[in-house]
This record gives structure tokens, sequence and C-alpha cells, in this order.
């Protein structure tokens, strides 16, 4: 397939990018009035149509003059979820704060208490539907997480979806996570959850091969960094690489423990402070903030700003959950990055793309239109710049998305 006349293909490379920091993440590489050649699903070739080769036979697309870049790369959600919290944003209305409305029933346990009435069929259901949704809206890879099983069974459930979405929809790289450690049951009590966690849900996780990573939700009223720190290992003894919720709702000692154990990436960071900050710095921890769980929460924006003084990479992901960010929507996200956060376009384009597949291991793959690279793109409408995203805040969809190479309406036909 040959797209021609493409306006400007935004994140083309020649190969794969570094990790985008610093000042570095205010530029975008370039190509004008372009041409792109993609085979068996990857991108071929790409060059400006003043050479465009003469090939035969070639099913060609003219974009008339539209913008093409890559899918969004969402590198952390919780996609497969049971039912919504509706009940419980009343409640944040009414000026319950995170914990209250959790010691009243809600939160976490809430949500662990639907999914693990619900069959594995179900939740297969709901999840395409969502993934299908939020595909149109752009995005092109993602990493998913369990954590609203807290019984072995139910998270073994939760990451068996997973696993069955990566087999039916294969033109979409997904990274599966087990969060086994994201609260702790009310029968039960921490130091028996945890010997459940380390040694019955990781070792048979571990043996069907269901999870790439190991994450743990290290703040106040959940998991201490010495909890963390064993959670992380014992998945890192299974072949699970750690990963890290720190700093949602203080300084908590997640960042320590991100670095620590090597994490890929440390996410929320809410609160952060210079120490931590320097010590993301001199470690290879990707920080990805989740802007859209600070809107719907109301609380602090994390300080991209000051990570980007120190010349630093972090990547932006949308947290898509049913109790504190409801919306996997990431041209949304776009908006609330740069109105909240004052980030310019550049930086949450660079963010979502090249940064976050970084956060997921798939710098190799997606987040980047380059030769071998998935052909997961999508186009704006003809005369439409970047700024277009972020502008039309809550109604911005791309007026195409390609994922392997495929529409996104002929890859998902089989939801109808």
């Amino acid at each position: 397939m040959l797209f021609t006349h493409i306006g400007t293909i935004v994140q083309a490379h020649p190969g794969t990018p570094e990790k985008v920091k610093g000042q570095k993440l205010l530029e975008i590489p370039q190509l004008k009035n372009a041409w792109l050649r993609v085979i068996d699903g990857k991108i071929e070739s790409m060059g400006s149509m003043d050479n465009l080769p003469a090939w035969e036979g070639e099913e060609v697309v003219d974009l008339q003059g539209a913008l093409l870049m890559p899918t969004w790369v969402d590198c952390h959600t919780h996609l497969v979820f049971a039912g919504s919290r509706e009940e419980e944003f009343q409640w944040r209305l009414q000026g319950k704060g995170y914990e209250q409305i959790a010691a009243e029933g809600g939160g976490i346990l809430n949500s662990a208490k639907k999914l693990q009435a619900a069959s594995e069929d179900e939740l297969y259901e709901l999840a395409v539907k969502r993934m299908a949704m939020l595909v149109g809206f752009g995005t092109g890879a993602f990493e998913m997480k369990s954590g609203y099983g807290l019984t072995t069974e139910a998270e073994l459930k939760i990451l068996r979806v997973i696993r069955r979405l990566k087999n039916n929809f294969p033109e979409i790289p997904i990274k599966a996570t087990f969060m086994g450690a994201h609260a702790v049951p009310k029968e039960t009590n921490k130091a028996d959850y945890m010997r459940l966690v380390c040694e019955e849900m990781i070792p048979q996780i571990a043996a069907e091969g269901l999870a790439d990573y190991c994450d743990v939700f290290c703040d106040r009223g959940f998991f201490t960094p010495s909890e963390a720190m064993q959670v992380l290992m014992a998945g890192k003894a299974h072949g699970m690489q750690p990963r890290i919720h720190a700093n949602e709702l203080g300084h908590t000692g997640g960042v320590d423990v991100a670095i620590d154990t090597k994490a890929l990436s440390a996410d929320h960071l809410e609160h952060l402070n210079d120490d931590e900050i320097e010590n993301l710095r001199l470690s290879n921890v990707m920080p990805v903030f989740l802007p859209g769980t600070s809107f719907f929460l109301g609380i602090p924006y994390g300080p991209a700003w000051q990570l980007i003084e120190r010349d630093m990479a972090f990547a932006l992901a949308s947290d898509f959950n049913p109790g504190s960010c409801p919306s996997g929507n990431m041209n949304l996200l776009a908006s609330i990055a740069c109105t909240q956060m004052k980030l310019p376009v550049e930086v949450v384009v660079n963010a979502t793309t090249v940064n976050a597949a970084y956060a997921l291991g798939l710098e190799n793959e997606v987040g980047a239109i380059a030769p071998g690279f998935r052909a997961n793109f999508k186009t704006l409408e003809p005369g439409q710049t970047l700024a277009a995203i972020p502008y039309n805040f809550g109604t911005f969809k791309p007026a195409k998305v390609f994922v392997g190479g495929k529409l996104q309406q002929e890859v998902f036909e089989k939801v109808k």
C-alpha cells in the first residue's frame, strides 16, 4: 500500500529514535510533501513526493495534503474491568476523599467485587468494545494491568482476557502487567495477602506466561516501600520486569523502589521533590505522568517542566480505569496536558509516542514513523495541524486510523 501526497509526516525517523529529553521534547522530526509505503503491516520506506519511485501494482491512498503521525502509545491502563463506579463520583462531589471512599466500600475493592462476579467472556467483550473505541480515537498500542481481581482466580481471569486480546488483535501491541498488589481484600490481612501474591499468584501467572510486567501500588494506605520491594523482586525472579505506581498520594518512597528494582517505569508521580527528580535523572527509569487522573481527582499535576529543565525524558499515559480516570481518550489527555500542565503540543506528542514506547519496551515497534516499524498511524483531516488535537478538546477524532496497515474498522469487524 502506498500513501501519497502526505502534507507532513510527524515523527519521521530513519530508524529507532532515542528517548526524547529536555529541550528536545520541544522538537519533532517532520517530513513534508511525502509518500509512505507499507508492506505486510510494516513501514517499508518513505520519502519526498519529488522522488517518488515508479512502483507497479500498488494500492494508492492519496492523502490530499493531510498530516500523518504515529498512533498514541498508552503505557498505563486498567482497561479490563467489570463496571463503572458512578456512585463514587457522586460521593466525591459531596467532598469525600480517596481514603474515605475506600473506607466506605468504594475504590479498588468495589471494582474487585464487580470483577469477581463477572465471567471471563463478559470481561473480554467489554474490553474489546473499549479497545475498539480507543483505537478509533487514535491509540495503537496499550499496557493493560490486572489488579481488580485480588484473588488468585480473579487475577488470572483478567490476565487471560488480556492474552485473548493479544492473540485476537495481533496488529495492536499489548503488554500485560500483573498488579495483584493493588489493595488488600477486607477478608484478609496484609501479611497473608502478601504471601498469596508472592507465593501463589506470581508463580501461577509465570507458569502460564500471562504477564510481561509486575506492578504494585506503593502509596499511603496501600503498600509500603519494603512491601513493594518484596512484591517486585518476587515478580522479577519469575521473569516479570518491575513497574510501579508511585507518589500519587504523597512522597511515599515509590521512586526509590523503582530505581532500586531497575523498574521500566515509575507512574503517577503527582508528587516529586528535588532529590527524587535527581535520582530519576541518574537512572534508566522512565517517569510517567497521568494528567487525566489529576484532572478527575483534583490532585496536583506532575512537575513535567522541572524534568524538562533537567534534560530528562518522561511519558504521558491515560490511567484509564473506572475509579480515578474513566477515560482512555488520549486526545482529551493531550488537551489536559497542554492546558493544565502548560506543555506545548510537541512535548505532549513526544511523550505519548516515542517516550511512551520506551516505557513499554516497544521502542523498536511503535511510536515513530520509521522503516521496519509497525504501520500503526493515523491521519488528520486536510488542513489540520497538530494543534487541532488539544484545541478540539473532547471532540477530536482522527480522520483515519491504521493498525498493522489495516483500517481500524477492518480490524474490529469481529466486534459487530
